[in-house]
């Protein structure tokens, strides 16, 4: 097993902003660990199967569209149906305050919003991954 960090960055929906996901999976890079980028305009099925195909260590979802609501609920089901409801999950792009507790009540293990700063992210992430191991 690899001491390297696999990330899956993943825009679904039909959000076609990608600058904000492609940053943040630059910056994990940077940080030495392993980006699986999936593109734009993913479905649920599609960011579940990419998770289960890439072996990854967290999932990170890029949602500017308003859809987070109707998007998130389904991509933890197919998380689930894979056998990756262990699989931290972390949120990013525009989301409401209001929101936020419903998505953690999901499984959204974090929420970052803009001008959320790549260290955050990457801090998050280590501590998520090795609280796995621990």
């Amino acid at each position: 097993m690899s001491d390297t960090i696999r990330v899956l960055i993943a825009k679904p929906g039909l959000d076609g902003h990608d600058r904000g996901a492609k940053v943040v999976a630059r910056a994990l890079r940077d940080a030495g660990m392993e980006v699986i980028y999936t593109g734009l305009r993913q479905t649920p099925t599609m960011v579940a199967e990419a998770a289960l195909q890439e072996d990854v260590d967290v999932v990170g979802l890029s949602i500017l569209s308003g859809a987070h609501m109707a998007l998130v609920p389904r991509i933890i089901d197919e998380l689930r149906q894979r056998g990756l409801a262990d699989l931290p999950v972390f949120l990013g792009g525009i989301i409401p305050r209001d929101d936020i507790a419903a998505l953690r009540a999901l499984g959204i293990a974090a929420v970052f919003g803009p001008g959320t700063t790549s260290q955050s992210i990457i801090s998050y992430i280590r501590t998520a991954v090795q609280g796995d191991s621990a």
